[in-house]
């Protein structure tokens, strides 16, 4: 499906600042998960200009808050000015500047329908540990790039980003709480939901 010109001025944007954003195949994805949970509160790691957060409000419901933390204000400025172009109410993307684990533990426990991590690969882990907490039961946590350029695969690839994107495919999988599914759409998109558990709710 042909992204529309809100959408080719925000990669335009990424393009001008050399921020990498989602592709259209997985931002779809994104789409339809936050249409699929009926999101209202979603968490974004990684705002970028602004591409993943547009995809994510056009599924959202019409009162949804997207919160989005970077580490870059400039690109933050960048997206806000997508998110304007777009028309979507400023009450409705609300951008934090800071690291994700400086920013992520201030967050309401068990209040997100949908958390998504496109942040820095080697703290993947660490951000699957702050959604679980931060998602409610049934809420979904997606990483980006989980195929990180095909590396994820050759187990011939040992730097730190591909290791660490490995060990997150492994601790998801392991996880007795998580039903999981790897999306090969773009650079790969790895999708967890929390089950109800009823011994800790």
């Amino acid at each position: 499906m042909p992204e529309d010109e809100v959408l080719a001025a925000a990669r335009a944007r990424a393009a001008q600042v050399g921020v990498v954003p989602i592709g259209s195949g997985a931002g779809a994805a994104l789409r339809f998960l936050a249409s699929v949970l009926e999101a209202r509160a979603v968490v974004e790691v990684g705002t970028g200009t602004g591409v993943s957060g547009l995809w994510l409000l056009r599924g959202m419901r019409a009162d949804g808050v997207l919160t989005t933390v970077d580490v870059e204000t400039e690109h933050q400025r960048l997206a806000r000015q997508s998110f304007t172009e777009a028309g979507i109410p400023t009450n409705r993307a609300r951008t934090i500047a800071g690291a994700a684990l400086d920013v992520l533990p201030r967050l309401t426990d068990g209040h997100y329908d949908l958390v998504f991590c496109d942040g820095d690969k080697t703290e993947y882990s660490a951000y699957l540990a702050e959604a679980m907490r931060l998602l409610r039961p049934g809420g979904v946590v997606a990483f980006d790039n989980a195929l990180w350029h095909d590396r994820v695969a050759d187990p011939s690839q040992r730097d730190e980003e591909t290791v660490a994107i490995r060990e997150l495919g492994r601790e998801i999988a392991a996880h007795d709480e998580l039903v999981s599914l790897l999306l090969p759409v773009g650079d790969g998109l790895l999708l967890a939901k929390k089950e109800w558990n009823p011994e800790t709710h």
